[in-house]
C-alpha cells in the first residue's frame, strides 16, 4: 500500500491549497475528502442536478439512477439483504433518533428497559433519555473494566426479560474500544429485545456484515469515512422497517394523499420525505469506491498501527493519563489528559505547531464523568496519516509542558 500516493488524493495536504502545513489528527470527528469524492459531487451539480423520483426528463432520470445505485452500493458495503433496507438520513444522529421515535416511542411502555453503555456518544444516549421520559421505560447502563473494556459480565446480568432495546456503540470515539456486537446482539435476541448498533466509528475502519452481526438496526455517517457532511445511513431489517411509522412526513414518502388521510410508500422511500441530499449521496458513493479500492481492512491495519505507535510514544510523558485499552481490539483513536494542563490549552499549543487535535468531551460527557475527568485531548488517525506525523505529534506534545513552564 503506497501511502504517499494515497496522500496525493487529498487536496488539503497540499500546502499550496491551505497556505500552511497541517497535520490533521481529528478524523474521528470528520475525515478529509479525497479528490474523487469532491469531483463526484461537483460533477453532479454541474451536469446532473435534479430531483430523483420526481420527473420523466433526462436529468431526473440521471439523478434517480445515481441515488438508487448508491443505495445498492451501501447495501453491498454492509452486506445487507436488500437495498430497501438502506435509508438515507442527514447523519447517524438522525438515524438513531428515527429509531427512538418511530420504534421505541411506539412500542415501549412503563417498566420496559433500554440497555446502553457508558461509552456512548450523546447521539446514542440523549434520544433514549427522551424515550424513557415519554414512555416510562428505564434506561440502564453497562460500565467498564479497569482496562476501559466493556464489562460483558455486567451486560449479561442487566439484560433481562424486561429489556426491549440494547443499543451499544461498535467502537468508542474516546477510548477506541471495539465491542463484541455479535455477542451483544445474541444476548439481546435471547430475551426478545432488538439490537441497535452505532457504527460511526466502525464503518471507516472495519468491514461490516449486518447478516453476520444479525443486528436489527445499524447507523453510520458519511463524513467520518471520507465522504461529505450531511449524509447518513440507517440500516434496518425489512420486516421491522415495514412496521415502523415514518419519522418525517411530506413529499415522495407517500403512496396516496387524500383530503383527510394519507397512505405511505414502502421502505426505504417512506422514511425519505422531501428533497434529499443527492449530491451527498453521490459523494458517499465515491467515498465507498475509494475505501473499497484500498481495502477496508488495509485501512484499519494502517490506522491501528499509528494509534498503537502514538500510545507507545506518549504513555510515559510526565503527568499524562492515556485512556487506551492497550491489550484489546481498538480503533484509531487515542485520548489523553494531563494532570496539570487543561486539554484546550494542549490543543491550542499543538495547533500553533500545525497539529489539529480534538479537545473537550467529544460528545461523551457521561463517559468523561465516569473516567473522573472533565475533558480530554484526542488524536485520531486516517489513511492519509503517517508514522512521521505521529512522531512529530509526540515530540510537540512533550514540549507542551515546557511551553506551559512546567
Amino acid at each position: 500500500m503506497d501511502i504517499e500516493k494515497i496522500r496525493k488524493e487529498f487536496p488539503f495536504l497540499d500546502e499550496k491549497n491551505t497556505g500552511k502545513k497541517v497535520i490533521y489528527l481529528d478524523s474521528a470527528a470528520t475525515s478529509q475528502n479525497p479528490i474523487s469524492v469532491i469531483n463526484a459531487q461537483a460533477d453532479y451539480y454541474k451536469y446532473s442536478n435534479a430531483n430523483p423520483h420526481r420527473g420523466a426528463h433526462f436529468l431526473s432520470w440521471k439523478a434517480t439512477e445515481a441515488f438508487e445505485n448508491t443505495r445498492e452500493k451501501v447495501k453491498d458495503f454492509i452486506n445487507a439483504e436488500r437495498s430497501e433496507e438502506i435509508i438515507y438520513t442527514r447523519n447517524a444522529t438522525e438515524s438513531l433518533n428515527l429509531i427512538a421515535y418511530s420504534y421505541a416511542c411506539e412500542n415501549l411502555k412503563k417498566g420496559d428497559e433500554i440497555i446502553i453503555s457508558i461509552l456512548e456518544h450523546h447521539a446514542n444516549l440523549v434520544p433514549w433519555q427522551r424515550v424513557c421520559k415519554e414512555t416510562g421505560a428505564i434506561l440502564k447502563y453497562v460500565y467498564l473494566n479497569d482496562d476501559y473494556s466493556l464489562n460483558y459480565d455486567e451486560l449479561k446480568e442487566k439484560i433481562t426479560e424486561k429489556t426491549k432495546i440494547v443499543s451499544i456503540t461498535a467502537s468508542s470515539n474516546v477510548t477506541g474500544e471495539m465491542t463484541d456486537q455479535k455477542l451483544i446482539t445474541k444476548l439481546a435476541h435471547e430475551v426478545g429485545a432488538i439490537s441497535i448498533v452505532d457504527a460511526c466509528q466502525l464503518a471507516p475502519h472495519k468491514k461490516i456484515d449486518v447478516k453476520d452481526l444479525n443486528c436489527d438496526f445499524l447507523a453510520f455517517s458519511g463524513h467520518k469515512m471520507y465522504g461529505p457532511m450531511g449524509i447518513g445511513i440507517l440500516y434496518g431489517k425489512y420486516d421491522l422497517l415495514e412496521k415502523l411509522k415514518p419519522y418525517n412526513l411530506g413529499g415522495d414518502m407517500i403512496e396516496y394523499v387524500y383530503e383527510q388521510e394519507s397512505t405511505f410508500a414502502k421502505p426505504a422511500q417512506k422514511f425519505e420525505a422531501g428533497t434529499q441530499d443527492v449530491g451527498g449521496v453521490v459523494g458517499l458513493s465515491a467515498a465507498i469506491d475509494f475505501m473499497n479500492e484500498i481495502g477496508v481492512e488495509n485501512i484499519y491495519e494502517h490506522e491501528n498501527k499509528l494509534a498503537r505507535y502514538a500510545y507507545d510514544l506518549i504513555k510515559d510523558i510526565d503527568n499524562i493519563k492515556v485512556f487506551f485499552p492497550e491489550k484489546r481490539n481498538t480503533g484509531s483513536v487515542v485520548a489523553f489528559t494531563f494532570d496539570d494542563i487543561h486539554p484546550h490549552d494542549v490543543a491550542t499549543i499543538l495547533d500553533m505547531k500545525g497539529i489539529a487535535v480534538r479537545s473537550g468531551h467529544h460528545c461523551a460527557m457521561p463517559l468523561h464523568t465516569y473516567l473522573d475527568v472533565s475533558s480530554t485531548c484526542r488524536v485520531s488517525f486516517a489513511i492519509y496519516n503517517t508514522k512521521e506525523e505521529v512522531e512529530y505529534f509526540a515530540k510537540e506534545l512533550k514540549n507542551v509542558r515546557k511551553v506551559m513552564g512546567l
